[in-house]
């Protein structure tokens, strides 16, 4: 008499549709399923190991202390000109040939200079998603 029955499972399902949408429904079940997969081969994993069951002991292992990372990006020892952008319209992409490299900067290079440098490099990705841009529009044109 307290079982689950079908109309309560119909009931559930339009709750829960009306809740998350239509549109969020099949996104969610596989993030749940991707989940789910992991879970198991994790537990698998344990299983074959042959670790024991014991939460409080399962959660200190799987959580070992690690210690900060602390690398840092290397130094770029030669950073390309930032050519300025030509009047002429842009030219095909396999014509397209990459600027010459520029002298080595020393390691002491200061705040300004490095913000030049991010101001260089983002003129010639600008640069770069015009000349797409346009190369796009000419394929579909022609």
């Amino acid at each position: 008499m307290n079982a689950l029955q079908p109309w309560h499972l119909i009931i559930l399902v339009l709750v829960v549709v009306l809740l998350f949408g239509a549109k969020r429904l099949p996104d969610a079940a596989r993030s749940i399923g991707k989940s789910m997969k992991v879970f198991k081969a994790e537990t698998k994993d344990l299983r074959e190991s042959g670790q024991s069951s014991d939460p409080a002991a399962t959660a200190a292992q799987a959580a070992p202390v690690t210690e900060p990372d602390t690398r840092q990006l290397p130094q770029s020892a030669t950073t390309p000109p930032v050519p300025q952008a030509p009047a002429t319209p842009p030219a095909p992409a396999a014509s397209v040939t990459p600027p010459p490299a520029a002298p080595a900067t020393p390691p002491q290079a200061n705040a300004a200079g490095t913000d030049d440098q991010v101001e260089q490099l983002q003129r010639q990705l600008d640069e770069l998603k015009r000349q797409q841009a346009a190369q796009r529009a000419q394929n579909n044109a022609g």
